[in-house]
């Protein structure tokens, strides 16, 4: 998948990476911007398999269009997420009516049993939004609290979200004033990523530069979070860890090297078969389609 190269939009890959490869099923994680928009970002029609996708914005505007019919604005506050499942191809661009584009996009693995599903899209645009105190009391939300959580999936401190997931899963964006300090529970059996979105960040009193993330494995039961001089945003990731293996390549995930061989010829060929085949098809404003890359010439196994 690529920016048109007229962007300019800065991409930042945090997962996976050589020594971490996931955190419960969460198995991508890029932090794109803030950048100031000329064209804006451009991402045209491409396929998934195996995976869901799902789209957080920190500032700007973002249509999403796919092959069943989707067709939706994302704004900050708001959550996109797609269940590729047995194969969907979808479009992204951003809309130039804000000037600065700052977002995180995830990919979360679907288990073996629900890794064939049916394609889904959904918006979630009334996601658990409260104030968070020291002693982890909830209340109503005020922008003006030291700490803020807004749940993305799964459940925190009694709120969980509506959004579809096929594993247990935890994703929490959290604002946290400057000079704040607090503890923040944690499911021991999950493992965690804490990905650090803007703002000066300490976690367990170790400084967080902006994209950096921080992992902790399944026991932990809290984490201390910091915000220095400035206000800061981080996402809060977790689930049990994914015992399954899985090959992931370009756009797709599969369970063995036959499985990408097989999506990336679907797709490829896509144009000549009725309805997209596999994959499906779909009008956009972008036009046009971006091509599976060449397979190395290695067998992909299993990591």
């Amino acid at each position: 998948m690529k920016l048109t190269t007229r962007t300019g939009v800065e991409v930042r890959r945090t997962l996976p990476h050589a020594k971490l490869k996931m955190i419960g099923a969460w198995c991508f994680v890029d932090h794109f911007g803030p950048t100031r928009q000329t064209d804006g970002m451009v991402v045209a029609s491409h396929p998934h398999t195996g995976l869901q996708t799902a789209t957080w914005l920190i500032d700007g505007h973002i249509e999403h269009r796919d092959s069943i019919g989707s067709v939706q604005l994302v704004k900050p506050g708001q959550l996109n997420l797609m269940t590729a499942g047995y194969g969907i191809s979808h479009s992204e661009i951003s809309l130039a009516d804000t000037h600065l584009l700052h977002a995180v996009q995830l990919w979360i693995a679907l288990p073996k049993g629900s890794i064939d599903v049916a394609p889904e899209f959904e918006h979630q645009s009334d996601l658990p939004k409260f104030s968070l105190s020291q002693g982890n009391e909830t209340g109503p939300f005020s922008a003006d609290a030291p700490t803020t959580a807004t749940v993305l999936a799964g459940e925190f401190l009694g709120h969980r979200a509506q959004t579809k997931i096929f594993s247990p899963l935890l994703g929490v964006e959290l604002r946290i004033k400057a000079g704040t300090t607090i503890d923040i529970p944690l499911n021991a059996n999950f493992e965690h990523g804490l990905l650090a979105v803007e703002g000066a960040l300490f976690i367990n009193q170790t400084t967080m530069p902006v994209s950096g993330l921080e992992f902790l494995e399944s026991g932990a039961s809290s984490v201390r979070i910091s915000a220095a001089d400035t206000d800061a945003i981080l996402l809060l990731l977790g689930g049990e860890p994914f015992e399954e293996k899985i090959v992931m390549w370009w756009n797709f995930i599969g369970r063995s090297h036959a499985d990408i061989v097989a999506a990336r010829e679907q797709w490829n060929a896509h144009e000549a078969v009725p309805q997209g085949g596999r994959f499906g098809q779909f009008a956009d404003n972008i036009g046009g389609w971006l091509p599976a890359p060449e397979l190395p010439n290695v067998t992909l196994t299993p990591r």
